[in-house]
């Protein structure tokens, strides 16, 4: 048996055992916090209030929305399914397959826009196909959602891959014992265990569709009225911000910018709110340290 200190307290390493990680953890986070903070004290109010009134800006973060809920949807009805073939499944060219999943995480993003501009132009099987088929790629919405998708689906593929690696195997052999058949014990037991990877992978994804601009530049820098948006010409919010950056608008730059900032903040804290809640499947706390 190990001797305790006396009075039963328990034995505390030595001070910089705990100093210098803090330190350092509080350097990083001021790293993250204090450009946030600069830029949304440089607007003056009245910067504020003409940015932020301008029709514009409401029509930009409108598309900017609309087109990474369905870039998020179509990652997770395609993402999470690979990422469980390669959690459980083995399969000639598995290798080949998490290279390619882990490609557009070290791609240029400006270099994936030239690519995907080239698959999909009109006069390309696929850019003729997308025409004929009503899904015009080319400076509309559907472009916006095809970058987003491009850039930001890894980051399901492989927190659904390392989600489902962590379920228990002998939970799921119980569950098969009991009677239960395959789809059954993937809906009711599989699928809930590796919830809280999955949907930190598409809180992953849906951020970096949102932040995407370099495939904006060559795809999708202006959104024209098609099938699916109907409104007046705008672009996603990453390009309108470029925009007025480059008109020598700093200030309406930095106050859209800071209202960007702001919707992600509060999406955060809401899923932050509803797993304090006991909303998800899990305890809480672990999704969120």
């Amino acid at each position: 048996m190990s001797a305790r200190p006396p009075g039963g307290a328990r034995a505390r390493g030595p001070l910089w055992a705990l100093l210098v990680p803090s330190v350092l953890g509080a350097s990083l986070l001021a790293l993250l916090l204090l450009p946030l903070v600069a830029m949304a004290d440089y607007p003056s109010w009245s910067a504020y209030a003409g940015a932020l009134s301008a029709p514009g800006v409401w029509q930009s973060l409108g598309v900017t929305l609309l087109a990474s809920g369905l870039a998020l949807a179509v990652t997770l009805a395609t993402g999470v399914p690979l990422g469980y073939l390669l959690a459980r499944r083995k399969f000639r060219g598995k290798t080949w397959v998490h290279a390619v999943v882990t490609v557009p995480l070290v791609v240029p993003h400006l270099v994936a826009g030239i690519a995907l501009l080239l698959l999909f132009e009109p006069s390309s099987p696929l850019g003729a196909l997308a025409l004929r088929l009503g899904f015009p790629v080319f400076e509309t919405i559907w472009g916006a959602v095809l970058v987003m998708v491009y850039v930001s689906a890894s980051y399901t593929v492989l927190s659904s891959e390392l989600a489902f690696r962590a379920v228990d195997p002998s939970i799921v052999e119980t569950a098969r014992s009991l009677g239960a058949g395959p789809s059954e014990v993937t809906a009711s037991v599989t699928l809930p265990l590796a919830f809280r990877g999955i949907l930190a992978g598409a809180l992953l994804s849906w951020s970096r569709s949102v932040s995407e601009i370099g495939g904006f530049l060559i795809l999708a820098y202006a959104i024209y009225p098609s099938s699916l948006y109907t409104g007046n010409v705008t672009s996603p919010l990453s390009i309108y911000i470029y925009n007025l950056y480059s008109l020598g608008d700093l200030a309406g730059a930095a106050a859209v910018s800071s209202l960007l900032v702001l919707v992600a903040f509060l999406l955060f804290l809401t899923i932050r709110y509803l797993e304090s809640r006991g909303t998800f499947p899990w305890a809480r706390g672990e999704l969120f340290p």
